[in-house]
């Protein structure tokens, strides 16, 4: 089977499938009618909980914690909660799957890159060398890193004289094939993809980055998804020097319905995360996401701050953190390339986390960070909205650059 043919069966609904769903809906909507009008809703009877840290106030007292306060404002996560609600009502109804939204949020880059592959293969009515160089240029120019691109290509020259492919055409596939391949190298998808958990207790992750990079804003949203899944999360703010920081992550706290643990601005960012450690083991929390400083210009201290976070992490949870993630902006291109060796060297990256992946017409750069870098890229951001925080998937990104040619593939047997 080709491999269009396969990621169009995987991520491309046909009639039936649509029919079968709606009808699906159909059935679980009047399920619902039937148990409202028998007096069964399955919210009868129950009261609304929202999580905004009273109960456990107590256990603060006395302590140099502060927590973030949350009575209040219990009127606007109450209003949060209710648009929150709504809004996964709306994306409901739009059933967005993983590919739809890698489709959307890729679009800037889709259209950039398959617009230059499309007028590339239409010049050619042979695959040769003139061919190969200058689809080099094609995907250098969608940041896919020059080490990147050599290896690519050296691989798709192989596989076209492989098969015997003489049509241009035909080689499009066959870079969509390669994509996914060099991405996952000789690891198994299930090993790189999500992100690690503790089964044994409180799971811990350390989020670094250069500021302006929308770090706070990836905790946020990975807070309110994990919450979603049923998780207890809890945060702390160990980003104490820049301004407003502490209290942006506050907004996020109130907003998600999670505790957040800081100190005044200006504090060890150790002290922190040492107390956000304390406080999420007294509340019995499952995942605790650290906030760090990300003061790129001054380097060294930087870096030794970094070190110090992790050492205390390692002495108060041994085994974590499960994750240190490294937020980069999508639409710095090569730059976060350089942001990603400074942050790896000071500590143990294990995932980055592209943020304002819908940004930019140069998406080719998870390719060039997780092959250059050996670094898996873990989280992606493909919007603005709370939920547009998706695990990475090779597959789908793929189908998000070719969309447009899967989706208007037909079979070989159809065509010949």
């Amino acid at each position: 089977m080709s491999f269009f043919k396969k990621l169009k069966e995987k991520f491309v609904k046909g009639p039936e499938e649509e029919e079968e769903k709606r009808d699906e809906n159909a059935e679980e909507e009047e399920k619902e009618v039937e148990a409202e009008a028998d007096g069964d809703h399955p919210l009868d009877g129950e009261t609304e909980v929202i999580d905004d840290g009273e109960s456990d106030e107590a256990e603060s007292k006395g302590s140099p914690v502060e927590e973030a306060p949350a009575e209040d404002e219990e009127e606007q996560v109450q209003v949060f909660e209710e648009s929150s609600r709504v809004e996964a009502t709306e994306e409901e109804e739009e059933e967005e799957t993983i590919a739809s939204k890698f489709k959307k949020g890729l679009s800037k880059t889709r259209n950039s890159f398959s617009s230059k592959i499309n007028d590339l293969v239409a010049r050619y009515r042979t695959v040769d060398e003139d061919f190969f160089e200058e689809l080099e240029e094609v995907l250098i120019s969608a940041d896919v890193g020059v080490t990147t691109v050599m290896e690519m290509i050296e691989e798709l020259e192989m596989e076209v004289k492989r098969r015997n492919i003489q049509d241009p055409q035909k080689v499009k596939e066959v870079i969509s094939e390669k994509l996914v391949e060099i991405y996952y190298g000789d690891d198994d998808a299930g090993d790189i993809e999500g992100l690690v958990e503790n089964p044994d207790g409180l799971t811990i992750y350390l989020f670094v980055g250069v500021n302006g990079v929308g770090k706070t804003t990836t905790i946020g949203k990975l807070a309110h998804r994990l919450k979603s899944e049923g998780k207890n999360v809890t945060l702390a703010a160990g980003d104490t020097f820049r301004a407003g920081a502490i209290e942006q992550l506050e907004e996020w706290g109130k907003r998600v319905g999670v505790n957040v643990t800081k100190h005044s601005e200006g504090s060890d960012p150790a002290a922190v995360i040492y107390d956000g450690i304390q406080s999420a083991k007294s509340r019995q929390a499952d995942v605790l996401i650290c906030d760090t400083a990300g003061r790129l210009q001054n380097k060294v201290n930087l870096m030794n701050e970094l070190s110090k976070v992790k050492r205390v992490i390692e002495r108060e949870a041994p085994g974590a953190p499960h994750e240190v993630l490294l937020v980069l902006d999508a639409t710095t291109g090569q730059n976060a390339m350089s942001q990603a060796k400074t942050f790896s060297e000071a500590t143990d990256v294990s995932g980055i986390v592209l943020s304002k992946l819908d940004g930019t017409a140069k998406g080719g750069i998870v390719l060039a960070i997780r092959n250059e870098l050996d670094i898996p890229v873990k989280l992606v951001g493909l919007g603005e909205k709370v939920t547009d925080l998706e695990t990475f998937d090779a597959h789908a990104f793929v189908y998000g650059l070719f969309a447009d040619m899967i989706e208007d593939y037909e079979d070989e047997e159809k065509t010949s």
